[in-house]
């Protein structure tokens, strides 16, 4: 085995071998403590006496997401190995994790290769928020979570647009309600589409309201078909993630016959 496959079985999220777990375990860590600088970052009295120690440890994280984006783009032949080398670093570059991971380092290098306005180079340092969703590449967790989405995306496709449309269809009427009434809150209806939101997902801010008869009918017939449309898409992802997790468990307990290859499910007792 090569250099190249030793690094491939390191960092590959799907080895199941003992180095490979302990690599992912120590860039999830250090993603994570990324998070919690980020965060203690905005307290004054904690980012101003520890300011050196922060910079050195960002400084740290970046060398490794640095080489661990280098050491990705060099094996990606290993992991699309039925693309041609050029074409299989290409894939990973433009995949979501591969932008993902250009992002997450990219406000480190960007003020050596180019002059921005330094207020914009602050504001850029917020992409380094991005490096959460890498841990998604070594968490079973994200990517049932990623399963469940790639399974549902017509459901969810169906039921989002028909939110829409209700959305469109009860601030038009509102509109037209309550526009002599209350011109003001309701000019127009864009104004009216923020009540719906509001209406619909039954948060009810209570700062556009309706006052005639009509316009408060409407409004508890809207917030009453909210609180089963707007729960639709839940509903549709929580069953999914149970028969993920009840396909997980059925796995699990596969076992395979050594003498005739026959397999077979364990029962539990």
């Amino acid at each position: 085995m090569n250099l190249k496959e030793k690094i491939y079985n390191w960092i590959d999220t799907d080895s199941e071998t003992q180095k490979s777990r302990w690599v992912n375990e120590v860039i999830s860590g250090i993603i994570v403590l990324n998070i919690c600088a980020i965060l203690f970052e905005s307290y004054k009295e904690f980012s101003i006496p520890y300011r050196s120690k922060l910079y050195y440890f960002e400084l740290f994280s970046i060398v490794i997401f640095s080489l661990e984006y280098l050491f990705r783009i060099w094996i990606a032949d290993l992991h699309y190995k039925e693309k041609t080398p050029l074409r299989a670093r290409l894939t990973y570059i433009f995949s979501f994790y591969g932008i993902i991971d250009l992002l997450a380092i990219m406000p480190f290098y960007l003020p050596m290769i180019t002059r921005v306005d330094l207020r914009v180079l602050r504001s850029l340092r917020l992409i380094r928020l991005l490096r959460v969703f890498k841990l998604s590449r070594y968490s079973r967790s994200f990517k049932l979570l990623g399963e469940v989405l790639e399974d549902t995306k017509g459901d969810l496709a169906v039921t989002i647009f028909i939110v829409f449309i209700l959305l469109i269809i009860s601030s038009t009427l509102m509109f037209y309600v309550e526009n002599e009434a209350q011109p003001e809150a309701f000019s127009n209806i864009g104004q009216s589409l923020w009540w719906a939101v509001a209406t619909l997902t039954t948060v009810g801010y209570g700062d556009i309201y309706p006052i005639t008869p009509a316009g408060k009918l409407l409004s508890g017939l809207i917030a009453i078909l909210g609180i089963g449309i707007v729960a639709l898409p839940t509903s549709i992802l929580s069953s999914s993630f149970v028969e993920k997790i009840q396909e997980r468990k059925k796995q699990k307990q596969k076992c395979t016959c050594p003498k005739c290859g026959e397999e077979f499910l364990l029962k539990n007792e």
